[in-house]
């Protein structure tokens, strides 16, 4: 018993001093292990503060800088560390060397082009700048700073907006594709004298406008025009068919008669109607030939009041009047004088239409029953066909002067004639000298004249105005040689007995007899 007691407190001695061993080095482990944390939380704080200060020192850095920072592209190219007006400088020049004179285009073997000039191109490259400038300085400090962190890193590439007139590029493009030597042809109308013509079309290639014009821009802003040629994008198209009726619902016009009002004083011109000279169906029957062209015959609308049909009435005030003397007994040159006068009596002359003699008189013909007269050939009077009109080409012309019109072609005479003063006339050739002028008024005037007992005379009527001037022309010989008189003619307006302006409306030469 004794011997198992003596045991049992061995055993318990060794016991407990194993637990107090184990309790030992359990302390100095735990002792360790907190030292271990201690000098890890003592390197974080340090880290942190490293951290911190760092951030503090990149954020001061950052807030002072003023220019763009690190890593910000705009359209590819670099423009870190600048400031606004440099990289504006900078990105603008790179645009402009990048931007042709010409945009070049082509279609098979045709090539053409489009100036850039008249697209107004336009990048906004100020709001580009405006959006680099800003990046990494909106925001708190950490925002600022992430940002920073992020652009330096994996960069950033700002796209400038971009314009482009597409109008006038469309417009453009339209204008090519009817160049195109393959293109397309519609059916296409004229009127030849009293014949319509009808082209038929062709099948051909038309420019896709939009599509080609998407393709365009998109090299504009890709900055991918030197050296680039652009394939136009066409389809193969075929030309509407012929539609007779709806080319007769253009062509077709009745006649307009012309009428005038008192109050307001107004006069309305006519107008002359146009129909076809054949049916519909006639028509439509000669478009199942098959023929490249077909005429169809025309015919002209006249209506029953025209506008030299129209009384003086519609013409309140006389403008003008002048007169000049003709020797009656003279036959053959009084004929002539009343032909001519004949043609001109009653024209009526719309705002800035332009009167033509030899248009409104023809041409002197035997058949338009003109007869031989005195006129002057080479510096000798010799019989000829429609002699003497040129007195009534005088006459008009010295109305047309009192009237203040504006007179756009006239010529003198080889010599001086008997029934005007020098730089008085006015002369006429058929298709070779006209005499003309232009109604310069606000409303219509007509031309009313007569040839009787030796007197020539014009008067123009229309509608006064306030605008009106007193009128009163001059001439005067400058200067005399052997073989030739100079002369110059005068104008000159008052208003209210007062003189306004005097200017010289001719100077002439003439040879002498």
């Amino acid at each position: 018993m004794e011997v198992k007691e003596k045991e049992t407190e061995t055993l318990l001695e060794e016991k407990n001093e194993i637990t107090y061993n184990d309790y030992q080095n359990n302390k100095n482990q735990h002792n360790k292990h907190s030292d271990i944390l201690i000098i890890f939380g003592f390197f974080c704080i340090i880290f942190l503060l490293i951290i911190v200060i760092s951030f503090c020192i990149f954020h001061l850095i950052n807030a002072n800088n003023n220019n763009i920072i690190s890593g910000v592209y705009i359209k590819g190219v670099n423009v870190s560390g600048l400031s606004k007006e440099q990289a504006k400088q900078k990105i603008s020049d790179y645009i402009n060397s990048s931007i042709p004179d010409e945009i070049k285009l082509k279609h098979n073997d045709y090539e053409t082009s489009i100036s850039t000039s008249e697209l107004s191109l336009f990048f906004n490259v100020d709001e580009a700048v405006e959006i680099a400038y800003h990046i990494g300085k909106d925001g708190n400090i950490f925002e600022k700073n992430l940002k920073t962190l992020e652009t330096l890193i994996s960069k950033v590439n700002i796209e400038p907006g971009f314009y482009i007139d597409t109008d006038r590029l469309n417009s453009a493009l339209q204008d090519i594709s009817t160049k195109l030597p393959d293109k397309m042809l519609e059916s296409s109308y004229y009127i030849d004298n009293n014949n319509l013509i009808i082209t038929k079309g062709s099948d051909g290639a038309t420019i896709e406008i939009d599509k080609t014009a998407n393709v365009i821009k998109e090299n504009i802003n890709n900055l991918n025009l030197k050296d680039n040629i652009i394939e136009l994008l066409t389809t193969n198209q075929s030309p509407k068919d012929i539609d007779i009726q709806a080319i007769y619902n253009e062509l077709y016009k009745e006649p307009v008669d012309a009428y005038y009002t008192q109050n307001p004083f107004t006069v309305v011109p006519s107008e002359n109607g146009l129909d076809f000279a054949i049916s519909l169906e006639e028509a439509n029957n000669l478009l199942q030939e098959n023929q490249n062209e077909y005429s169809i015959p025309l015919k002209v609308l006249y209506p029953n009041v025209t506008t030299n049909m129209i009384g003086t009435e519609a013409f309140p005030d006389l403008l003008s009047e002048f007169s000049t003397k003709y020797a009656a007994s003279n036959k053959n040159r009084t004929t002539n004088l009343i032909l001519a006068s004949n043609k001109i009596n009653g024209t009526v002359l719309m705002p800035g239409e332009t009167f033509s003699y030899n248009k409104v008189v023809g041409e002197r013909t035997i058949s338009a029953g003109y007869k031989e007269a005195p006129i002057y050939v080479s510096g000798r009077v010799e019989d000829g066909l429609g002699g003497g009109i040129c007195q009534i080409t005088t006459t008009l012309y010295n109305a047309v002067l009192y009237a203040n019109l504006e007179v756009t072609q006239r010529s003198n005479h080889q010599f001086v004639p008997s029934y005007a003063n020098a730089s008085r006339d006015a002369t006429v050739v058929y298709g070779a000298i006209d005499f003309q002028f232009k109604n310069n008024r606000n409303y219509p005037i007509k031309i009313v004249c007569s040839v009787s007992n030796g007197i020539a005379n014009f008067k123009i009527f229309g509608l006064k105005t306030d605008d009106d001037y007193d009128v009163e022309i001059s001439s005067r010989i400058t200067s005399n040689t052997s073989n030739y008189i100079y002369s110059e003619a005068y104008k000159t307006l008052k208003k209210n007995g007062v003189i306004v302006s005097t200017e010289t409306i001719s100077r002439d030469t003439y040879k002498k007899h």
